[in-house]
């Protein structure tokens, strides 16, 4: 693996294709690819598993980790369900049928991270909000991605 240091002073690995492909280099990514492509997958899992989609979503790839922010993900149902019961326990539940859901799902999560980054996921943390509606997931992954530099557009 060759590194190239970015711009911001970062390091980027250059990781090998799988053997499926006939050129030695993986067509590198830029961090913000890579941080869009993160949002989109996001975004479809939540449509699909959870119900709806967030409102914004960003992703921010900080070295070795990709921090997910959801803005406005609680489905109506779930809103009357922290409304009506005791503020504790529709809160408790809440986090509980999430958590289980992302636990759930989360090879499908790893398996789109890995695809977006080429590297492998060691750790996984999610938490919601019940009183904002904001969900963060983060995740660790094994190495920092490789990425290359962003074009300069001039205007």
């Amino acid at each position: 693996m060759t590194q190239v240091v970015s711009e911001r002073g970062g390091y980027c690995s250059r990781r090998p294709l799988s053997p499926r492909w006939n050129i030695s280099e993986v067509p590198m990514k830029t961090q913000g690819e890579i941080e869009a492509a993160i949002c989109d997958g996001t975004t479809r899992f939540e449509q699909t598993y959870m119900g709806r989609g967030p409102k914004h979503i960003h992703t921010h790839l900080i070295g070795d980790l990709l921090l997910v922010r959801l803005q406005s993900v609680l489905t109506e149902p779930e809103k009357q369900l922290v409304k009506t019961l005791p503020a504790e326990k529709g809160r408790k539940l809440l986090k509980q049928v999430r958590t289980q859901l992302i636990e759930t799902a989360r090879p499908l999560l790893e398996a789109m991270v890995f695809e977006v980054t080429g590297v492998k996921v060691l750790s996984l943390h999610h938490d919601i909000s019940t009183v904002t509606g904001e969900e963060v997931v983060l995740f660790t992954l094994a190495t920092t991605p490789g990425c290359r530099e962003a074009t300069k557009k001039w205007n």
